[in-house]
């Protein structure tokens, strides 16, 4: 049993053949989809993903690209829902920002603003949150560990190999490993896996982006999560029964699924 800790099942590139996607992976041995909140326009689509399937499951959230919609989403209305197992994808993400110093400090200061009511929102509802962090690892470390957010704890998705961020292991924090990890570029990943508690691994495809070789340059899908698993368990020389046989246990304990 596999879980796919972070795959974007409600992306309209998905809209054709989903039944057929979620088969695939189904038969390839993956148990359980947990669809992120990013962009709030998508939100109703995960809804209704996760209610017409028994293995899939969302959260809510709004990505620091699509702060602008933070304002409008009303949390209460999905947050208590059946399906409903985290916040995020929420956090911070500076690759993108554009024009002056002054312009540039101003949308940094909106994105924590975010960030931290995203995080009070997971502690008030006692929810895991699920944590994008892009060019930003000091200042999410910082809030990460300022904020308590340690009382729900969560997933550092697409874990980006930052050795600065190994500490929120020890703070409730998981280690979302993607398609990533099969690149031959990853050095860094690959240097920094075998310094990630096992207890702190969880498997993710980010599908439909960040494809895993062999299959990179295609939409990416849920199945394989099958190809993340062998390359983790060949840079642990572990055996891959081992490694899915953990980080199903560690989804599951953190998204509190059965």
């Amino acid at each position: 049993m596999i879980v796919d800790t972070h795959v974007h099942l409600d992306d309209v590139r998905y809209n054709d053949d989903l039944d057929m996607v979620l088969q695939r992976a189904r038969e390839g041995g993956v148990r359980r989809f947990i669809i992120p909140g990013a962009d709030p326009k998508n939100l109703s689509r995960a809804v209704a993903i996760a209610e017409a399937n028994s293995d899939v499951y969302f959260a809510v959230g709004v990505h620091p690209y699509d702060m602008d919609a933070f304002d409008t989403l009303d949390f209460e209305a999905y947050i208590n829902h059946p399906k409903c197992v985290a916040v995020g994808e929420c956090g911070l993400d500076y690759f993108r920002l554009e024009g002056s110093d002054e312009e540039r400090e101003r949308e940094k200061k909106r994105q924590k603003e975010i960030f931290l009511s995203q995080i009070e929102m997971a502690k008030k509802y006692k929810k895991p949150i699920i944590v994008h962090i892009r060019d930003a690892s000091r200042d999410a470390k910082e809030i990460l560990l300022s904020s308590d957010a340690n009382e729900v704890g969560g997933v550092l998705h697409c874990y980006n190999a930052d050795e600065e961020l190994l500490v929120l292991a020890k703070n409730g924090f998981y280690f979302g490993i993607g398609g990533v990890v099969t690149f031959s570029n990853a050095k860094k990943l690959l240097q920094v896996l075998p310094k990630i508690p096992l207890e702190k691994l969880l498997i993710e495809t980010d599908a439909p982006y960040l494809t895993p070789m062999p299959h990179r340059g295609e939409r990416n899908e849920p199945f394989y999560t099958t190809f993340i698993l062998k390359k983790i368990a060949a840079l642990l020389e572990t055996k891959e029964e081992k490694i899915e046989e953990i980080t199903t246990k560690n989804a599951l304990k953190l998204f509190n699924i059965s």
